[in-house]
Order: C-alpha cells, then structure tokens, then sequence
C-alpha cells in the first residue's frame, strides 16, 4: 500500500489533467458525472444554496450577482451551498469576472452573520495579482501564485516558487470564462485555473487550518462588476478511494 503523501501526489497530478471547453454556456444535463464529480448547482434556481435576498439569481444557467452604481456591493457577502461541509474533495467551477471587481471561491469555511464566511478563499480579480492564490479572512494571502511548500503549526512558512506568476495568469481570460479547481487532501491544498498548478500548500497552522467547512461563493464591494459562476461540481475524497491507489 502506498504512503498516504503519495496518494495525494497521485491524485492531484491526475485531478491536474483536464479537458476544458468554455463554447456552451449550458450547465451540464447530468447530475452526476462518470468521473465521480457530482453537480451541486442544478443551473435551474437556488435550490440547495443560500445568501442575501435580492442579490443572487439564475440567469441562463448560471449563478450571478452584480455590483451597480444604482445598487453598489456595500459589505462582502456570500451565497453558501447548504448540503455539506466536505473535508477531502476535488471541486472544479466555471467563473466569469466582468468589471474591475473581485471574488473568490470560499471552502473549508464557517458561516458567520450578516451573510459573511470565515476561511479559505481561491482568489479572483481583474487585475493580476490575487488570481491563483489562497486567501483566508485572518491571514490574507496563505500563499501566493508560483509558489508551494508548507505552513507549521507556529504558522512559519517554507515555500519555494515552482514557476513564474506573471506566465502562470496569462493562462487566466479576464473577463471571459475559466475553469477553477480546488483539491483538498488532508492539509494540502492545490489550485488550478484552466488546468494549470496556481500554488500548493500544506497549512499545518495549529488555530486558523481546516480540514472541513462549507464552500461558498463571494460578492465583494467595490466598484460595479458582474461576478457568474457555472457547472459546479464535487467530488468527495474518501478514505476508501485513497486506500485502493
């Protein structure tokens, strides 16, 4: 039986090889996928899901939410997916970002009132800088595009950069739909946006590191921009599925 580090390299190099098409704006028709991953939006209304009134909406298969100079974003909020809070999953999406805005992906998170989410974040903006990296709402930037390596319990960090964040976003469309993944196995957490690494960590941060939470998707204030979100899909990790690697 192989070493559970090993399994996680495994998984990730395979979860890593991805076939993405961004031509047909339609969600998926199936709900569960032959490769395991399950839809968790039925591009239909909110059902399963929840977060401020008025806000978010279904519009041609896809969840939005918008900031206007009519109706401003005042406060982050968050429309939370009410089924589960996984621990070892494999979840990938479909963004769009439009307008010079920001958003991201929360997972392993906790509700807190007024709507907000306390936890990891898969960052996204328009400009260059968050895109790729892994935020959380006490640490701010966990760790950056280009880079990996770990996080002890005292929360020093070890990294070393594995490539160039300035070639890795040119693989992100601004403006345009990409492809988010997020892959967490134990204390590891790897991004991938259009199938490329964005960054990997082992968070072993003895307070603010999770290991389960709720995922959620963010409205952040700001300027007015349109944030969509599309053919969301999970795959929970399971001891069994590590154990017959």
């Amino acid at each position: 039986m192989k070493t559970t580090k090993t399994i996680i390299s495994i998984l990730i190099v395979t979860f890593s090889i991805t076939t993405i098409s961004f031509a047909d704006d339609k969600p998926a028709a199936k709900k569960t996928t032959g490769d395991g991953f399950k839809q968790i939006f039925n591009g239909k209304d909110l059902t399963g899901w929840e977060g401020m009134p008025d806000v978010w909406r279904v519009e041609s298969g896809c969840i939005v939410a918008e900031s206007t100079p009519e109706k401003p974003c005042k406060a982050a909020h968050y429309l939370s997916w009410k089924d589960g809070e996984p621990d070892n999953f494999h979840l990938k999406l479909s963004f769009r970002l439009q307008g010079n805005g920001n958003s991201g992906i929360q997972f392993r998170s906790k509700k807190r009132p007024n709507w907000d989410v306390y936890g990891y974040q898969a960052d996204v903006e328009a400009g260059s800088e968050w895109t790729g990296c892994l935020f959380h709402s006490s640490r701010a930037a966990v760790i950056k595009r280009g880079f990996e390596g770990t996080i002890d319990a005292k929360g020093t960090p070890k990294f070393k950069q594995f490539a160039n964040p300035a070639e890795l976003i040119k693989s992100y469309k601004k403006g345009d739909w990409n492809e988010y993944e997020i892959i967490a196995v134990g204390h590891k957490i790897t991004l991938l946006i259009n199938g490329k690494k964005m960054c990997q960590v082992e968070d072993l941060h003895a307070t603010e590191a999770a290991t389960s939470g709720i995922i959620a998707l963010q409205m952040h204030p700001g300027p007015p921009m349109k944030i969509e979100f599309k053919n969301i899909q999970l795959k929970k990790i399971t001891a069994n599925d590590l154990d017959s690697k």
